[in-house]
């Protein structure tokens, strides 16, 4: 029996519905486990208003390097699991695009990978703007 080009598609978006699962719930996993060890751990931020002032004004502290963040996760610092999780939430979305341009290019439908690539570059482009800025 012949595969019909459904099939593929079908596997396809099985596939990119199996990754936005798994991201979201890995990245909620890291959110909720980096929160109780900021909780347990008693050394995080909004204990003082002057606290939250320094995290988020405009000279803020918070940690903006891949060193903190692959440190913090070394010393199970809550907050760098925390940052990790965002990380790794604003990542899924960005996969699951990259995902579609193969899917459309095996489907050689070239007006949707052009689209997608299009897609794909802003949302790159507008995570380095957002790193400048």
């Amino acid at each position: 029996m012949k595969p019909t080009a459904q099939e593929p598609a079908a596997g396809i978006e099985q596939a990119i519905s199996r990754i936005l699962r798994i991201g979201v719930t890995a990245s909620l996993v890291l959110i909720t486990a980096g929160t109780l060890l900021s909780f347990l751990r008693g050394g995080g931020y909004g204990h003082q208003p002057s606290e939250v002032a320094r995290l988020i004004g405009p000279a803020g502290a918070f940690p903006r390097t891949a060193d903190w963040i692959l440190g913090g996760l070394l010393r199970l610092d809550g907050g760098a699991v925390i940052v990790a999780g965002l990380l790794l939430l604003i990542a899924t979305p960005v996969l699951r695009v990259a995902v579609s341009i193969v899917s459309f290019s095996k489907e050689r439908d070239r007006a949707f990978v052009v689209i997608t690539s299009a897609v794909l570059g802003l949302l790159l482009l507008s995570l380095v703007l957002g790193r400048a800025g």
